[in-house]
């Protein structure tokens, strides 16, 4: 993966990078330091939530296998919103190394980080749930012009489970066809219409991936024995582009609920709540085609003995159900034999 330190100073040379290949990398951008105090943080909410295994030292994030679990399930989200409690996890996607980055990535005024800050926790020996190759579009919607800041928290080598990018697939400006995957977003382009080599690092910690809304990526498989991933995983824009109204809600609060009010009850600052209040934003409904997409075709498939959307119709059959597509779930499962 190359990276673009040298250019870091320059910002019409970022800008080229980003219009030919579509991201930028930068080695050690973020104080490491900073961010093993994040982890620290982060992994304590783990331990007491029971994916860690008792007794190990926190900070090397060994994971219960028992507790595998991942975005969509019950048990992720009773865990993940004590991490989105976090007042030093919102405040990271505030440092200012990253600000500074970010507003000449942007290039058009205020910056605004997205209130909706996203933790990526992976367990291992859990590969079949690894994100899909995507554009962040589908799922962020608003504006083409939404950029993902990606880091680890802490080293992430190869193993673990980083993230690869396929540059120049940003190009033509348009959004590729996806359909039903497991994994994070639900939702995968089909990869023989992709071309090009994959790019990817063995990641440490401060290291920064910065790509356009429709670059596409994915994650690679944690195949460590036991070792938990973590990554920061935050949007940034201009404030005078639209922004879709879900970038505005606590992240996984649509799965189970979460306020902010309640994101907010133990911080000792009050400098961070609400910032976005302070902007006249454009704020977009959103856009619900791909869900309905999603789970049209999990339908479909769970019919034909399909294990993997079996998989995701069961979690919406646990999570809701009493909605018109909770019970569909169910109907479908039942039919099929795979209750």
């Amino acid at each position: 993966m190359s990276t673009a330190n040298d250019a870091l100073h320059d910002p019409e040379e970022l800008h080229r990078r980003l219009a030919d290949v579509g991201y930028l990398f930068f080695k050690g951008l973020q104080d490491a330091d900073r961010l093993h105090d994040l982890r620290h943080d982060i992994l304590a909410q783990l331990m007491a939530g029971g994916w860690l295994v008792a007794g190990t030292n926190v900070d090397d994030g060994i994971a219960d296998i028992e507790a595998q679990c991942t975005e969509g399930d019950p048990e992720y989200t009773d865990v993940y919103h004590k991490v989105q409690r976090l007042e030093s996890f919102h405040r990271s996607a505030h440092w200012p190394e990253v600000l500074e980055v970010m507003t000449k990535v942007i290039g058009d005024g205020t910056v605004l980080p997205h209130p909706q800050k996203i933790c990526r926790l992976w367990f291992p020996q859990y590969t079949e749930h690894t994100t899909p190759t995507h554009q962040d579009y589908v799922h962020f919607q608003g504006s083409f012009d939404t950029y993902t800041c990606w880091a680890p928290v802490g080293d992430c080598p190869i193993e673990l489970g980083g993230l690869a990018v396929l540059p120049g697939s940003h190009l033509p400006r348009q959004i590729k066809p996806h359909h039903f995957s497991l994994g994070a977003g639900l939702l995968a382009i089909d990869e023989s219409d992709l071309s090009g080599d994959w790019h990817t690092t063995n990641y440490e910690a401060g290291d920064t991936l910065i790509f356009n809304s429709l670059l596409a990526h994915r994650a690679l498989p944690n195949e460590t024995a036991d070792r938990m991933r973590v990554s920061l995983d935050n949007r940034y824009q201009s404030v005078h582009i639209p922004i879709a109204e879900q970038m505005l809600t606590p992240h996984l609060s649509g799965v189970a609920p979460l306020s902010w009010d309640e994101v907010y009850a133990d911080w000792k600052s009050d400098e961070l709540q609400y910032y976005w209040q302070a902007f006249d934003l454009d704020v977009m409904a959103k856009q619900m085609q791909w869900i309905d997409q999603l789970n049209a075709e999990a339908l479909e498939r769970a019919a034909g003995g399909d294990v993997h959307a079996a998989h995701h119709l069961r979690r919406l059959a646990r999570r809701e159900p009493h909605s018109d597509l909770g019970r569909r779930a169910s109907k479908a499962l039942e039919a099929a034999g795979l209750l």
